[in-house]
Order: structure tokens, then sequence, then C-alpha cells
């Protein structure tokens, strides 16, 4: 199946921005992180197809994954 992910602010340092992955059936999100060396710490806000999701949850072909990092402010 095809993917899309996105990364935002500093997880896409050394990384990219967007890129399209071919995977396996039965991927989940926290496999895609384990693929890019993006602790699940760093991955505080996750959407598959504009929804929250878990690291946990499956992904099906053409989904769109955005990853993003802890968001500071004051």
């Amino acid at each position: 199946m095809q993917i899309t992910i996105k990364l935002f602010a500093m997880l896409k340092n050394g990384r990219f921005d967007s890129a399209q992955r071919e995977c396996p059936d039965n991927t989940t999100i926290q496999d895609i992180l384990n693929g890019l060396a993006i602790p699940v710490s760093e991955a505080a806000i996750i959407f598959v197809n504009g929804r929250h999701a878990n690291p946990e949850d499956d992904l099906h072909h053409a989904d769109t994954v955005s990853i993003f990092p802890p968001i500071g402010g004051g």
C-alpha cells in the first residue's frame, strides 16, 4: 500500500517535509515512526487523514500521516 507521510517543525530536520512510501499491509503508525527513527515522545501529535491517531493504529492504502513534535510556547 502507498501512504503519504508529512513531517512538521524539527521532525523534518535531516528527513523530509513530505514523502510517499510503499508499505506492507498491516503497517502501523509506530512502524512508520520506527522506520524514521522518531521516538514516540517526539511525535506528540499524529493525524491520519486529518483525524487524531495513535501510534498503534493501522494504516490503509492512500492514508496521509501527519506527525508533529511537542509544541511549546508561552
